[in-house]
């Protein structure tokens, strides 16, 4: 269903890494001390005076920071202001179940999900690597608003969701490809049986 296609989650997993060195020493025999250190031990003493958490954790915070999903869908900046519609009947590639046995939708049935359901939400996609855009939006009605989604089509999402303190996340090729999105800023929300498409010239704001 398209709703739950434009339910937009981002997952990222910080993994807690910990090192611990330890060391036992079995001597067998007759020992004698030695003026200079063991080279092993030198070097398990150069290493324990490394903070091996904060080095892995910094990599990882690095990797988490400069995430972007592979299929992120890049838009060029829209040039001028202009508006469409978007038709979002569907069709089935597979045959629904209706639990008993049946077939309680074919493959191929064709329907137009808001003839059943109300998109509330807006949904705003900005290109957050141009800084006119992000300020276009942060200057915008639908900065404060609770029912805006905001997405990205390039940039960097920690960044720009610590500069609109809000909530951001990444456009893929999927949602990008149903709405028929070409250029950003684009605003998206319904009109009627469609999904109405603003494409915005933040040089004409």
């Amino acid at each position: 269903m398209f709703r739950n296609s434009i339910l937009i989650a981002t997952g990222l997993v910080l993994l807690a890494c910990q090192f611990a060195l330890a060391s036992s020493d079995n001597v067998l025999g007759r020992t004698y001390s030695i003026a200079e250190k063991d080279a092993l031990q030198e070097i398990k003493d150069r290493a324990n005076q490394i903070n091996w958490k904060k080095v892995v954790t910094e990599g990882k915070e690095k990797e988490v920071k400069d995430y972007q999903p592979a299929d992120l869908k890049r838009l060029p900046r829209a040039t001028k202001n202009s508006t469409y519609l978007v038709d979002m009947t569907y069709t089935l590639d597979v045959d629904v179940p209706d639990g008993k046995g049946g077939i309680l939708y074919p493959k191929g049935y064709r329907f137009n999900p808001l003839d059943y359901m109300r998109f509330s939400s807006t949904i705003v996609v900005i290109d957050a690597s141009d800084p006119d855009q992000v300020d276009w939006f942060k200057d915008s009605s639908y900065s404060a608003a609770f029912n805006t989604k905001l997405l990205l089509s390039d940039g960097n999402h920690q960044d720009t969701a610590k500069k609109l303190e809000r909530p951001v996340f990444y456009l893929n090729e999927k949602i990008a490809f149903r709405l028929q999105l070409q250029a950003v800023p684009s605003v998206v929300a319904q009109s009627g049986r469609y999904m109405e498409v603003r494409q915005i010239d933040v040089n004409k704001k």
